[in-house]
C-alpha cells in the first residue's frame, strides 16, 4: 500500500440504542463521543438507527407477502395467453 493516501483505519464501537446492542469493529469513521469497552480501553462510538439486532428482516418480524395471490390476481386481470 502507498503511504499517506489511505484514511486512518482504527477500532470503533457501533451502538444501536434501540436494541441495546453494541459491537466493536474497525472502520475509518470518526466520532467525538467515546465509550469504555469491556476490555477496559476507550473507543470512539457511533450510534446507528438500525442494526441486525433491530432490523425486521434479521429479527424475523418482517411481513410475509402473499405472492401467490398477487400472481393469481395478475393472471385473472390480464390473462395468460
Amino acid at each position: 500500500m502507498k503511504k499517506g493516501i489511505h484514511p486512518d483505519y482504527h477500532p470503533v464501537v457501533f451502538r444501536d440504542p434501540g436494541a441495546h446492542v453494541a459491537f466493536l469493529t474497525r472502520s475509518t469513521i470518526t466520532s467525538d463521543k467515546t465509550i469504555e469497552w469491556t476490555d477496559g480501553n476507550t473507543y470512539p462510538v457511533v450510534d446507528v438507527d438500525v442494526s441486525s439486532a433491530s432490523h425486521p428482516f434479521y429479527t424475523g418480524r418482517n411481513r410475509v407477502l402473499d405472492t401467490a395471490g398477487r400472481v393469481e390476481r395478475f393472471n385473472q386481470r390480464y390473462g395468460r395467453g
